[in-house]
This record gives structure tokens, C-alpha cells and sequence, in this order.
């Protein structure tokens, strides 16, 4: 069974205005998938979230389980992607995947080749979020 997504408030309406802007776009499969992932997901009431949850911004380290093979990535707005610079947009079908997640999870990520299972290994938050 897959995990329960959980967000702060901010990035919830930042990604629900994301999804509004980006209605017409190619990647409109990514979109309705990270819709979806709101719909259910748990948000904590005011910006504080575990360290260990994934969030717009944060440094993760993620295994596929079958082939072994980790990767480090940075879950970006789409806007700050680079790929080389292992930037991910959010809107990413890898970013939509693991998004609100914590470490330990495991969550499947769907390919045109199949479903891989991906583990998230470690995740940092490096910008504190401070409260007003």
C-alpha cells in the first residue's frame, strides 16, 4: 500500500497554484497525478514538518530497489530545473512520485518501461523553514 503524502500548508497552495497555471501544459498526465497526490494528501497546519518529509526544495538521496542504483536529486519549482545540476522540476513524473514523502518510504514510479520501486534513502531540508 502506498504511503500518505504529507505537506505544510505553503507548499500545498503553492502546488495547487502550480497545477492551476500549468492546466494546458505537455505535461499534463504529471499534473493530474500531483493533483491526485493533494487530494489525499495529510497537511500540517502551519509550516512545520518533519526534516525527514520531502518538500519543494529538498536534497534526496533515492534507490531503486530492484537495480540497486542510487541517485541524488533537488525537487525544484519548474523554473529552477536543470538536470545536469540535478535539479528536478516538481512537475517531473520522479518529483510527482516521491513528493511528501519521508525517508524509509517506498514508492512505485511509473515508467513507459513499467513500475519501478523506489526507496527513499535520506532527505535534507537545508533551508530551515521559520515560523512568522
Amino acid at each position: 500500500m502506498k504511503p500518505t503524502p504529507t505537506f505544510c500548508s505553503t507548499d500545498y497552495q503553492l502546488l495547487r497554484e502550480l497545477i492551476l497555471k500549468s492546466k494546458n501544459a505537455t505535461n499534463s498526465k504529471e499534473v493530474g497525478q500531483l493533483a491526485q497526490e493533494l487530494d489525499r494528501a495529510i497537511i500540517s497546519k502551519g509550516d512545520v514538518l518533519d526534516d525527514s518529509i520531502i518538500r519543494i526544495n529538498s536534497h534526496v538521496t533515492i534507490e531503486d530497489v530492484k537495480a540497486k542504483k542510487q541517485m541524488k536529486i533537488q525537487i525544484v519549482l519548474p523554473s529552477h530545473a536543470d538536470v545536469k545540476e540535478g535539479r528536478i522540476s516538481i512537475l517531473a513524473p520522479l518529483s510527482v512520485a516521491i513528493i511528501g514523502f519521508k525517508e524509509n518510504d517506498e514508492v512505485d514510479w511509473e515508467l513507459p518501461a513499467g513500475i519501478k520501486t523506489l526507496k527513499i534513502i535520506a532527505v535534507s531540508n537545508a533551508l530551515p523553514v521559520s515560523n512568522p
